[in-house]
């Protein structure tokens, strides 16, 4: 009898996290129907779904509206538009960075940002035309 117990519970310890992921992987989404009456008599009927995105997911830009960085945020390159590391002798205004920092750029901004902390220490506006 030990023996089956313990087969059974082995099994309900691999096969759990599978369970588990397979919940998350499902869309979880939500549908709503208002249906409203006009004074005219005309019905109305607007029917939204909301889906709730996964954490492990890409945040995704709408309508390509990028963040507007400022000092002291910390840089998530996920929302820099045209986002690489930039070399500060190819553009006028830029100086050397100091150690433990980089310039990047996030649309036509150069963002200087540390590189262990990821947080922003110096935004250049229009600095790359």
């Amino acid at each position: 009898m030990k023996k089956f117990i313990m087969s059974a519970v082995a099994a309900t310890m691999v096969l759990s996290p599978l369970a588990v992921s397979a919940a998350d992987a499902a869309p979880q989404h939500r549908q709503t129907t208002t249906v409203k009456y006009k004074n005219n008599g005309r019905k109305v009927v607007t029917t939204r779904t909301v889906q709730r995105q996964s954490p492990y997911r890409q945040p995704q830009v709408l309508n390509n509206q990028y963040r507007n960085w400022r000092k002291g945020e910390r840089f998530d390159r996920r929302y820099a538009q045209n986002y690489h590391v930039i070399d500060y002798h190819r553009y006028r205004g830029l100086r050397a960075p100091p150690r433990g920092y980089h310039y990047v750029r996030s649309g036509n901004d150069a963002v200087l940002v540390g590189i262990t902390s990821g947080l922003i220490a110096a935004v250049i506006g229009g600095a790359i035309r």
